[in-house]
């Protein structure tokens, strides 16, 4: 089955004691067991397992064609759970271009585990190849990259990963199985911050991972996530679940609006560049055309003018939502700087736009209004 069928089918099942065709959800924290603790119907407690998050679980290995997927209560959350479960020692590359979260915990807190980070960048194939010079436990992948729309060749990386070693890991949030499958190109686990695409009315918080093989350290990730609790609630389970159903549709949607506004802003002259990798002129946009389906709903604008030129872009809009996080039905952008912390990464003159599901030309009119 083609991806589009599967997040229709897979985990939405017709409910077998009822016939509902919507699924159940099952909000129980306990489950019934016999007097030696043995298991009636093969779940104990919420924390270790559920029936609405093995839906999810199911939904989500399909689509990423992996052996095993597990689910978590943020997309932090799932990135933390996998990167501690590496050894003391264990020494990480990561983009040079990547959400600022990641980025504050290989800074912040990676360090106190005894984890190493480096930082490369994953758009150049000989800077990886160098730095995988000293032995490397993993490498991780973000593409398109957020918020500068950086394209990595995941096939490549993969190799490289895998000839020193190491796990690689990819970042599938802003593609989604339904524009790219990184499992397929190479890579070893895929990460999401499921509260984006899957979700898709920026009303549900989650993470996910799936994992190609449901080997050793599949079941370490899974043992840490158990013990440590970074779980996901049933009904948010449910609610990322009802979103798999539409995701084929809606990104369908994402993609073809993105590709008008992109296409208006490059011709714009009030704007410097546009990132995003359906534009010919993107630099990753032929590796981008060869691994992914589509482009996606995300880009990045730089303004002419600066800080405050982006800043006034950004105050003057009206279908869009100056608001953090992606995906949603609605337009949304973003000063990336203004909430990167105190020490920003992204240029002072970037905007992050999310473009939703209005209709293509209100939102050109109202990006029009906004760079006079």
């Amino acid at each position: 089955m083609r991806p589009e069928t599967i997040a229709v089918h897979v985990g939405n099942e017709a409910d077998p004691a009822t016939g509902a065709v919507a699924p159940p959800i099952h909000l129980t924290t306990t489950f019934r067991h016999g007097p030696s603790g043995e298991r009636v119907a093969g779940y104990e407690y919420q924390r270790e397992g559920n029936p609405t998050n093995d839906r999810l679980r199911e939904a989500l290995a399909a689509l990423e064609g992996g052996e095993e997927a597990l689910t978590f209560a943020s997309g932090m959350a799932s990135m933390t759970t996998l990167l501690e479960s590496l050894p003391n020692g264990a020494r990480v590359l990561f983009p040079d271009d990547c959400y600022s979260g990641l980025r504050m915990l290989f800074r912040e807190f990676l360090p106190e585990r005894g984890i190493v980070a480096d930082i490369v960048d994953m758009s150049d194939l000989a800077a990886v190849r160098a730095a995988c010079a000293q032995p490397i436990a993993m490498l991780w992948i973000e593409t398109p990259s957020n918020p500068r729309m950086k394209i990595s060749d995941i096939a490549a990386l993969a190799d490289i990963g895998h000839a020193a070693g190491a796990l690689v890991v990819a970042d599938n949030t802003f593609a989604t199985p339904l524009l790219q499958r990184p499992l397929a190109l190479g890579a070893d686990i895929t990460m999401h911050s499921t509260t984006k695409y899957f979700g898709g009315h920026s009303d549900v918080l989650g993470g996910a991972l799936a994992f190609a093989r449901n080997d050793e350290f599949a079941a370490r990730v899974a043992h840490r996530l158990h013990v440590t609790g970074a779980v996901l609630a049933p009904f948010n389970a449910w609610l990322t679940l009802r979103g798999c159903r539409s995701l084929g549709a809606r990104m369908a949607m994402h993609c073809a609006n993105a590709r008008k506004v992109a296409e208006f802003l490059a011709s714009h002259p009030k704007v410097e560049r546009v990132n995003w990798p359906g534009l010919p002129s993107h630099p990753g946009h032929d590796v981008a055309a060869k691994q992914m389906r589509d482009f996606g709903g995300m880009m990045s604008v730089e303004v002419r003018g600066g800080r405050e030129a982006a800043l006034a872009v950004a105050g003057k809009l009206r279908v869009f939502t100056n608001a953090t996080s992606l995906g949603g039905c609605e337009s949304l952008v973003e000063h990336r700087a203004s909430v990167e912390g105190p020490q920003p990464f992204s240029p002072q003159n970037l905007l992050r736009v999310s473009v939703g599901l209005e209709d293509a030309e209100d939102l050109i009119a109202d990006l029009a209004q906004a760079l006079i």
